[in-house]
């Protein structure tokens, strides 16, 4: 070997030892936490758990190694904790999906101490967040509140990800789970990795979700983040997170080469501009979708929790916190459009739809036996489509912020341009016909399915589209399903 690969060994070592120990100092410092500690101590050995055999095989298959660093994505409405690994070009490849045992709170940023909010956001993990003395099996820091949380006041700490399937403003995993978490992360910070990011989400930023939640109180915060979420999606890399007037900013710098503040006025920010096009195509793209899903009647709704979740693969375990209000099951709760004009966006959209519709009947009125009919019809919707489609949607469904709120971060009062009204609609009185007699006012809320109090909402088994092809239950001693081809 020649002096330089000596030199480089023994660099390696030294670092792999640095972080080891620094994992030791932290493990006994965590020993004051009185909520993490563990009577057991280091004696258990728990937290030096080797990786499974079956989850290096998993690596090798993704053109990863076990040193290699780690990104963390979680959400609460899914229940599903992800694992990324960095591969040999920097990009990350999704190594496991994980199903929670346990989150609690609601859907929403965590606020206050006591809250037993799950936090929302970007936060950062290093080795001195680490803690193997942990009462819940092992556990590591979120490290909430980061310099937006503080920015706004926010209260409250020692959020972590841990064992047992107890949460009171955690994400609660097994204790088999829980040491492979542990394990994957700690040989990650034991080859070089600093901090781990942890995107936590309340929900997978589908055009799916983002369209039935558009009016919850919480979509303009969403929108901030769901920024990063875009930016890690289109590069499949680690988002530079950064904080500036009061809200996150990524993958930016200052013009002028100074350092962000999160309670300072944002300065002239610079991006990557191959990196920027790729985020405002997905936006544009999924701005489309969310339109056609509004147009053909998806309506707005919030997601109500007694208190948290969990992921249906764990519906038959019962040594969980608070069982009782997991029965409860989460309640949709509708929501009045506000009674603003129509986007254009959703205009197209309507007419769109409008138009397959058309395509649709007449198709059928020619395999009918009465041609007559379908010649008299068609003509007329093909020559209106737009008035046809958008009449009944502006009497039901007007969302011209939303999307501005969710994809483009802007102002909720914000109208839509003038030149694009629609005045067949504006007088269309079938709102009130739709909603029935004793339809709320606007901005009301209502509770879906209130016609049949006798019947308990539904828990579903079925699992989300990333893990599908699994068992509908997740079986005794298996911690995660895999997605080897993604």
């Amino acid at each position: 070997m020649t002096r330089f690969g000596q030199a480089a060994s023994t660099f390696g070592a030294f670092r792999g030892a640095s972080v080891l120990r620094a994992i030791l100092v932290a493990s006994v410092a965590s020993l004051a936490l009185s909520a993490c500690q563990d009577s057991d101590g280091l004696r258990s050995g728990r937290a030096w758990k080797p990786i499974p055999h079956d989850t290096l095989s998993l690596m090798e298959a993704k053109g990863t190694t076990k040193h290699s660093p780690i990104l963390v994505r979680a959400f609460k409405k899914e229940g599903e904790l992800e694992i990324w690994k960095m591969k040999g070009d920097g990009t990350y490849a999704l190594l496991k999906t994980y199903p929670v045992c346990r989150w609690s709170g609601q859907l929403g940023p965590k606020t206050r101490e006591g809250d037993r909010q799950v936090p929302e956001g970007f936060y950062s993990v290093s080795p001195g967040l680490m803690n193997p003395n942990s009462n819940f099996y092992l556990s590591f820091n979120l490290g909430y509140p980061n310099a937006y949380d503080r920015s706004h006041g926010y209260t409250g700490g020692l959020i972590m990800v841990h064992g047992a399937c107890s949460s009171s403003g955690c994400f609660s995993m097994t204790d088999e789970q829980m040491a492979e978490i542990y394990a994957i992360a700690r040989e990650a910070f034991s080859g070089g990795q600093r901090n781990i990011q942890v995107q936590s989400m309340p929900f997978r930023m589908t055009p799916q979700n983002l369209a039935r939640y558009r009016l919850d109180p919480n979509m303009k915060f969403w929108s901030q983040i769901k920024e990063g979420y875009d930016h890690f999606e289109v590069t499949k890399r680690e988002p530079k997170v950064d904080f500036c007037g009061r809200r996150y900013v990524f993958n930016a710098t200052a013009g002028s080469g100074e350092q962000l503040d999160a309670n300072a006025a944002c300065p002239p920010l610079q991006q990557d501009e191959q990196i920027a096009s790729l985020v405002s195509e997905k936006r544009k793209t999924e701005q489309t979708k969310v339109a056609e899903l509004i147009a053909n009647g998806v309506r707005p709704v919030r997601l109500r929790f007694a208190d948290g979740g969990q992921h249906p693969s764990f519906a038959h375990v019962s040594h969980v916190s608070r069982p009782e209000a997991l029965a409860q099951g989460p309640v949709e709760i509708a929501l009045d459009e506000p009674k603003t004009p129509v986007s254009p966006t959703v205009q197209v959209a309507s007419a769109r739809a409008s138009q397959q519709a058309a395509r649709s009947e007449t198709a059928a009125a020619k395999a009918s036996p009465a041609p007559q009919q379908a010649s008299t019809t068609s003509p007329k919707t093909s020559t209106q489509p737009a008035a046809a489609a958008f009449a009944p949607e502006q009497a039901t469904a007007s969302s011209a912020p939303f999307y501005k709120r969710w994809l483009g971060g802007g102002s909720a009062e914000q109208p839509a341009p003038a030149a694009q009204p629609a005045p067949t609609a504006a007088s269309a009185p079938t709102a009130p016909a739709q909603r029935g007699a004793t339809a709320p006012t606007a901005g009301s809320r209502k509770v879906e399915g209130s016609a049949k109090p006798a019947t308990p909402p539904q828990r579903t088994s079925e699992l989300p589209a990333i893990i599908r092809g699994a068992q509908p239950v997740l079986p005794q001693g298996l911690t995660a399903f895999t997605t080897i081809n993604r």
